[in-house]
């Protein structure tokens, strides 16, 4: 495989109970929400491992667990908000880099495609992409310059509005990578289970959902 020029990050939280997706409790306990959560990062963490790229990092809060497979880089995020992780995460690169994060388990690489294809910069200067819910779910830079991310408020329905247009204040040409959807609440879990139902993170909350069920 011609590994290409990108450096692929992931950005991401150890998936330990009450730290990660709260939101999930209820209807489910913190012990399920961590597992539904290591399950979308080792979906996330499954799809990046057969990417085309020069590098594969993960960027995490926390330690690593048995959910990491071979070939990817751990580096530990930086202080500070998720716009500063995210703007020193890019300030460790150079070259073309395109971080994800990992709420969106349906991700497929057809999807990161557009971005990682050979010509997947020429005339391109950033990659965003939308989320459903107003945000994003993938940030690339030809140049990482962190200052285009710090300072851009977070966790708002107007963040990934505020977050193409400094790209695009910036003078930068930006393309659009496909709109998806984050998992957040119990009903995000259920539609990208139902989007992507033969990967570990439809296989998880199906068992957690028979359970609460139960």
């Amino acid at each position: 495989m011609n590994p290409g020029p990108t450096t692929v990050l992931v950005i991401a939280k150890e998936p330990v109970p009450g730290r990660v997706k709260t939101r999930l409790t209820p209807p489910y306990s913190p012990e399920e929400a961590a597992r539904i959560a290591a399950a979308s990062l080792t979906d996330t963490l499954r799809t990046v491992s057969a990417l085309p790229a020069r590098r594969r990092v993960l960027v995490l809060e926390g330690r690593p667990g048995t959910w990491l497979p071979e070939g990817i880089e751990v580096r530990p995020q930086g202080p500070g908000g998720l716009d500063a992780r995210i703007a020193a995460a890019f300030a460790r690169c150079d070259g073309p880099t395109l971080l994800i994060g990992m709420d969106t388990p349906q991700l497929t690489a057809a999807d990161l495609a557009p971005a990682l294809s050979d010509d997947g910069w020429d005339g391109c200067d950033a990659w965003f992409g939308p989320a459903e819910d107003g945000g994003f779910w993938a940030l690339g830079l030809a140049v990482p310059r962190p200052e285009l991310v710090l300072g851009v408020p977070m966790s708002l329905p107007r963040t990934g509005a505020l977050q193409r247009a400094r790209l695009t204040g910036a003078g930068l040409t930006v393309r659009d990578l496909p709109l998806l959807r984050d998992v957040d609440d119990a009903e995000d879990a259920a539609h990208v289970a139902a989007v992507a139902p033969h990967g570990e993170f439809a296989a998880v909350l199906a068992r957690s959902a028979g359970a609460v069920a139960g």
